[in-house]
């Protein structure tokens, strides 16, 4: 399994640096938040299998020519003492290493799971002490702060959205509307399970600099697939004035706006959402300047990618005739 393994580190290098940076400035994602998201996923994926698998592959590779074979002499190493070859200190090393970091990513991910459960329950004790349930829209909580905030907190059934008097005081009820179907969107298509896995990922290998570009894609997309299904009930110009006035903490003086095609408030608010967040701003110019979304051959020719993706460790690992 010497081929394979070499092949595997090759490759766990690959997506662990360049593949993650060059999808993180590409600008296609933006057309098609949906397909870069898979795409993302399918990295993380492949990249954690080709590290493990890597080191794996190098220490089974005197117990034979794949790791089902490997595995099986192992077994047979560790019950009888039988298997045709033994194992060296540094194949012995390599198991041991493969094993500590899947345990590291497996306890990583659970930690941060149980990290975020307790986090969402503290900030559902404090809403039921400080929110009160919104007379208009059913599982939305009202908290009496001056600040426009919206957000919403997942939990299977008992999910809510939050807003504040000061956003209710700001928006027009249209405006409202766009706000509360975009966060709708994201409890309906659970982005908290990605936003989840993400971190744990930043968790787990925070001295990777692309575990960070990607948790930040993923936000990034997550909130551009809110605003995409929030388009289907609310125009554009809606929207925009929306994210802008929420993101500035006011509206403009009716003067204030520049005289330039679709969202002027948007436009005249573009500098102070920059200012506030980095998505917010990439948001608004995705929605002030809109592109064609991805065809459906491009959009198809990245879901291949990400299925070859997780296909090439797989095959990788379970190949007999890599020794060689």
């Amino acid at each position: 399994m010497f081929l394979a393994s070499y092949l595997l580190a090759a490759l766990a290098v690959i997506l662990a640096w360049p593949a993650p940076i060059l999808l993180s400035r590409a600008r296609w994602t933006a057309r098609s938040p949906e397909s870069a998201l898979v795409l993302w996923q399918a990295i993380a994926l492949a990249g954690g299998l080709s590290m493990i698998g890597a080191m794996l592959t190098w220490g089974l590779e005197p117990l034979g020519e794949n790791l089902l074979q490997g595995l099986r002499g192992l077994t047979a190493l560790l019950l009888d003492g039988s298997p045709d070859a033994g194992l060296d200190l540094i194949h012995v090393f390599a198991l041991s290493a493969a094993l500590l970091l899947t345990v590291h990513l497996v306890f990583t991910l659970l930690l941060t799971y149980y990290k975020i459960r307790k986090q969402r329950s503290r900030h559902r004790d404090l809403l039921n002490l400080l929110s009160s349930p919104s007379a208009d829209s059913p599982r939305t909580l009202v908290i009496n702060h001056p600040a426009p905030v919206a957000y919403c907190l997942p939990g299977g059934g008992g999910s809510v959205t939050v807003l504040s008097n000061g956003l209710l005081e700001l928006l027009s009820p249209d405006e409202l509307q766009a706000v509360m179907t975009h966060e709708k969107a994201h409890l309906d298509q659970r982005h908290d399970l990605l936003l989840w896995a993400f971190a744990a990922w930043r968790s787990a290998l925070p001295w990777l600099p692309t575990s960070k570009l990607a948790r930040t894609a993923v936000n990034e997309l997550t909130e551009m697939l809110a605003d995409d299904h929030a388009l289907k009930t609310s125009d554009r110009e809606t929207l925009v004035r929306a994210i802008a006035v929420v993101a500035a903490g006011e509206r403009p003086e009716a003067g204030a706006a520049v005289s330039a095609g679709v969202g002027d408030p948007a436009k005249a608010l573009l500098g102070a959402a920059e200012t506030e967040t980095f998505v917010t701003a990439h948001r608004l110019r995705r929605l002030l300047s809109p592109v064609p979304a991805l065809g459906r051959a491009a959009q198809s020719a990245v879901l291949l990618g990400s299925a070859l993706l997780l296909a090439v460790p797989t095959v990788l690992l379970v190949a007999p005739g890599l020794a060689s």
